[in-house]
């Protein structure tokens, strides 16, 4: 199959998931209304947007994409998927962090500038955990308990994590583009973003209820 043949199958892929979950599917990721709540994915290539696995409210979008094919049939196709939501709840507690998967990468990020180590070791063994430089490293090892670090180290694929603007975005490298793929690596993010909010929970933090407001549609319920 040729390249473009590839990303047009990946697109219907993603539009026919968006169809039987009742998902917003767009081409490419546009803004919200002014006065509406931030967007997510903006700009992003197979924009899905909504409740998209079972209490996970996000968008999701092809990521780390690369140019395949010949001189006349190229076609971008992603490597990666991008999940995010909206978590302020989150970002009042750690208000960005950075966990990347060792596996595969030649270099992990140098964006944040203070390494995070945990008693975990598998967990050390399996991600590098960054916080930027003004931020203590001590909330996010509280806000990990073991429960949680060990949780993470049975996730299968490589998998990259954090909270930035306010939001959870979770990085899924994907093994191949097709449906199971997909439904894996959003059954993934959803898992995530649920462990986050019962840690939150358990250390008597206010956690907003799964909604659309975590996906920008809404706007957060008051309280």
């Amino acid at each position: 199959m040729s390249a473009k043949g590839e990303a047009q199958e990946w697109a219907e892929i993603v539009r026919g998931y968006g169809q039987r979950h009742e998902l917003t599917y767009e081409p490419v990721g546009g803004i919200n209304p002014k006065d509406g709540p931030v967007a997510l994915c903006v700009g992003g290539s197979n924009r899905l947007t909504g409740q998209l696995a079972e209490g996970f409210w996000g968008s999701c979008c092809d990521a780390d994409e690369k140019e395949v094919g010949g001189l006349f049939a190229k076609a971008l196709l992603p490597t990666a998927l991008l999940a995010k939501a909206h978590m302020p709840d989150l970002a009042k507690v750690v208000p960005a962090f950075n966990v990347e998967s060792i596996e595969g990468h030649e270099a992990v990020s140098q964006r944040f500038a203070r390494k995070v180590e945990f008693e975990s070791i598998d967990f050390n063994r399996r991600f590098q955990a960054t916080v930027p430089s003004e931020y203590d490293p001590v909330a996010l090892r509280e806000l990990f308990s073991p429960g949680f670090l060990a949780w993470t180290t049975t996730m299968s694929g490589e998998i990259d994590f954090g909270v930035n603007d306010r939001q959870l975005w979770f990085l899924w490298h994907l093994r191949e583009r097709n449906d199971a793929e997909l439904k894996e690596a959003l059954k993934n993010a959803g898992q995530l973003f649920k462990r986050l909010q019962g840690e939150m929970e358990e250390s008597g933090i206010h956690t907003y209820p799964p909604g659309p407001w975590h996906a920008g549609l809404a706007a957060f319920p008051d309280g």
